[in-house]
């Protein structure tokens, strides 16, 4: 059994700037761009989160060269052509990003390769990518059909393919894109939603083409991409977790400087304003992705309806958003919020079960949960769930509660954000 981390209400508020870790879904990008365009990349303030890490080492065993040093990553990229088969398995740890996206470089890769993962991976559907991937006419196996990990994939002469996503995902997307550049001829995806968009982004930073219209994706096979040097904004899904405790915490004043600010991911945003949080951004720069400085401070907080076309500009802060509710006025509904199923654990479950040990008004339903606010919470012991966003979420909740908290598995925030709890310590002893 994992050693149970003790958390204690300081009562007291939280003070002071900080500068969240890099945004991991442009850390995974940038690696994977990086290996597979002509020349070098250098990435600035990457995520040394154990995801990230995953891809690194992944692309290291096609052959890719990544220098990694106290500031930067250096991709030494040689064109697509230039990944090798790889000699062992390409253990993706606890990483969904790199599972789904890998498979849609190694689709078009003539060559064989094996993909695992923890047991966490081994869980989660890859159908919803494996099956749109073999239309390109990659051949995948697995168990359940291509549908769990381990997976096998013999990639190479793809077709492109007109798609239409029966989920929003942009890991799918991401997968599907990525073959695309290497298929003959043009990929069409159609999104029932908009998804977070940084893979088309990239594309344009690495001198690609891609482009949308509505709400359809086309992309050009054949493509050559060049190295090229990318900045990685603040993660704000690791910034909402300070964002949300600066607005619960009384006495509180948060500035958190330098966090992407990319209109696909601000969902966040919305939904605070709305709860009534004092919350104002400055932005100041829109090269590549928006980044900008988000300060907030403790307010007085009621109840929304959060669904529809929002949810997937902040399904990753589904988690902390309930713990918001918990302290805001009134009956908050979170609906339209079926993937949390499929992610590192089942979070709909997950939130309802560790908050509610807390003393949360939290029910769960089909595709979210419904929570009843103000309440005060108190101590009690709790699980992460091995999911990152569960364990930061219980840690941000232990500011509020009567007694302490303890909280098992804690080292699972290490997957996306290294220095949390040290980030925590930080604004509290701020004077």
């Amino acid at each position: 059994m994992k050693a149970k981390k003790r958390l204690s209400n300081p009562n007291k508020g939280l003070n002071g700037e900080l500068q969240v870790p890099g945004d991991k879904s442009i850390s995974h990008r940038s690696i994977m761009f990086g290996s597979v365009a002509e020349g070098k990349t250098v990435i600035h303030n990457f995520l040394m989160g154990e995801d990230c890490l995953s891809t690194i080492s992944c692309f290291r065993k096609l052959g890719v060269e990544i220098t990694v040093t106290q500031d930067e990553v250096i991709v030494y990229g040689n064109g697509w052509d230039h990944l090798k088969e790889p000699v062992d398995i390409l253990d993706v740890g606890n990483s969904g990003t790199t599972t789904r996206l890998i498979m849609g470089i190694l689709a078009g890769r003539p060559f064989h390769s094996v993909l695992i993962g923890d047991s966490s991976i081994a869980k989660r559907p890859m159908k919803r990518v494996t099956e749109p991937l073999k239309k390109f006419g990659t051949v995948i196996d697995g168990r359940s059909e291509g549908n769990f990990t381990p997976l096998s994939i013999r990639g190479g002469n793809l077709k492109g393919i007109h798609y239409s996503l029966p989920v929003a995902s942009a890991q799918v997307k991401s997968a599907l894109i990525l073959a695309g550049l290497q298929a003959d001829g043009v990929t069409e995806i159609v999104e029932p939603q908009q998804t977070r968009n940084h893979t088309e982004k990239m594309i344009l930073e690495f001198g690609g083409k891609i482009e949308k219209h509505g709400d359809t994706i086309k992309v050009q096979g054949g493509q050559v991409l060049k190295g090229t040097e990318i900045y990685v904004p603040g993660d704000i899904s690791s910034a909402a977790f300070f964002m949300v405790a600066a607005a619960i915490v009384p006495h509180s004043k948060v500035l958190l400087k330098n966090v992407g600010l990319n209109e696909t991911r601000i969902g966040i945003v919305e939904v605070m304003k709305k709860m009534g949080a004092s919350i104002e951004i400055v932005e100041h720069s829109k090269a590549g992705e928006p980044i900008g400085d988000i300060l907030v401070q403790s307010s007085e907080l009621t109840g929304i309806e959060i669904g529809g076309d929002l949810i997937p500009s902040l399904i990753d802060e589904i988690p902390v958003i309930a713990l918001l509710a918990t302290q805001a006025k009134g009956k908050t509904v979170i609906r339209d919020a079926e993937e949390l199923k499929v992610k590192e654990t089942n979070r709909i479950d997950a939130v309802v079960k560790e908050l509610g040990k807390l003393g949360a008004n939290i029910q769960g339903t089909e595709d979210g949960m419904v929570i009843e606010g103000k309440t005060p919470l108190h101590g009690g012991e709790v699980h992460s769930w091995g999911d990152h966003r569960i364990g930061m979420t219980l840690a941000v909740a232990s500011l509020l509660t009567e007694s302490d908290v303890y909280l098992e598995d804690a080292e699972a925030v290490k997957i996306s954000y290294p220095d949390f709890f040290e980030h925590i310590n930080q604004l509290l002893e701020h004077e």
